[in-house]
């Protein structure tokens, strides 16, 4: 970004803000033009994780916004296993059959999130102390679940976080119990429940150089095996203070020569000071109610909006310049408001990460993402 045109977006930065702040004695608005999902079409689908509320049509505004903006979503906790499959002969569909009928109505590309994860997992199945009941645990849950949304869900994070920081198998239930032969048995019984369903291979912080190697050789491994995998999310939880964009473009470029699709699946950009940057840091103990963890309760300053807006702006012209291989971005979340990093890794915190306020209307953020596309066209 040049001098005179980084001059001209502050301007525009601090007008817009001006513009939202008095619109919030007008209500929530809609954003007129065209939609995020236009704007790049052709290039990659534009997506968003919608909680409960979203799903169940709770909220007409958030409506709007969502079928205007974005050609797929992801269901933010709802086909999680402690929710959807809580006891072993029961599971609640409700919810799921409701966000299959929105993508539908919508004609949006639907994500199913995600059949095996060691996290939220139900109570029972953290019980399991047998190979051989596990087994019969993932094959049922499986099959049952891809089974009753086959044709109707497009595609699914099968395997979600199955790597350490540093590239080896995270010790989970299923490691444990049953070795790596998980994650290839966890495409396998995927593949025949669903056969024309794409299936994924999802993590965070698998743009990093070891974690990267430990996907890379993960993925290779359920390749050998004969099995299908379509494609591998990098989750995309990332900082104001600094996205790692030779990182994220070396992914790219390692992923798509696997013959994948690569994408970006849980987009946020937060704006709060990390705990962890602190040495010693108990976020639990330490931090709940701190002010100096919770700097912007009641706005974010001019300053980091630019901020924002202009991380957002580097990532989506690498993303633009690599069209060819990114298949899908998706945002972790509607508006600010609707964000998990209100709430994480501290309690309590007001926090900005993505393109809308919670207004719902669109931030000096969204506007450079838009803007890329723009002077994309110009000669």
């Amino acid at each position: 970004m040049g001098f005179a045109r980084f001059c001209l977006f502050l301007m525009f930065v601090s007008s817009m803000v001006f513009m939202a702040s008095c619109s919030k004695t007008d209500g929530k608005k809609e954003s007129l033009g065209r939609g995020l999902k236009d704007a790049y079409k052709g290039d990659f689908l534009i997506g968003a994780a919608l909680g409960r509320p979203y799903i169940l049509g709770q909220d007409s505004v958030a409506d709007m916004l969502i079928k205007k903006h974005f050609n797929t979503i992801s269901p933010e906790n709802d086909m999680k296993c402690e929710l959807i499959h809580p006891e072993w002969n029961k599971y609640y569909f409700d919810i799921a059959d409701k966000f299959v009928e929105l993508g539908k109505e919508n004609n949006q590309f639907l994500l199913g999130h995600t059949l095996v994860w060691h996290s939220q997992l139900a109570p029972f199945v953290t019980k399991i102390t047998s190979a051989d009941s596990l087994r019969l645990f993932m094959k049922e849950h499986i099959s049952t679940i891809v089974g009753r949304y086959k044709g109707k869900i497009n595609a699914w994070d099968v395997v979600n976080e199955a790597l350490n920081e540093d590239g080896t198998m995270r010790k989970s239930i299923f490691y444990n119990l049953l070795g790596d032969q998980y994650i290839i048995d966890a495409f396998r019984l995927a593949q025949t429940a669903d056969p024309k369903a794409e299936l994924y291979y999802n993590d965070y912080n698998i743009e990093q150089p070891a974690k990267r190697k430990g996907a890379i050789e993960l993925i290779k491994k359920i390749q050998a095996a004969g099995i299908r995998i379509d494609g591998v999310g990098i989750q995309g939880h990332w900082s104001i203070r600094g996205l790692p964009l030779e990182d994220i473009e070396q992914s790219i470029l390692d992923y798509s020569a696997l013959g994948l699709k690569v994408m970006l699946t849980e987009l946020d950009i937060t704006v709060l000071p990390n705990p962890w940057d602190l040495r010693g840091a108990d976020v639990n103990q330490n931090f709940e109610g701190s002010a100096m963890m919770n700097p912007y309760p009641q706005g974010l300053p001019d300053s980091m909006q630019v901020k924002l807006a202009m991380e957002y702006e580097s990532l989506f012209d690498l993303l633009v310049k690599h069209k060819d291989k990114v298949s899908r971005v998706t945002f972790w979340g509607v508006n600010d408001e609707s964000s998990w990093l209100n709430g994480w890794p501290i309690r309590g915190r007001t926090n900005y990460p993505l393109l809308f306020d919670r207004n719902y209307q669109p931030k000096p953020a969204y506007y450079r993402v838009m803007s890329v596309k723009d002077e994309e066209k110009r000669p």
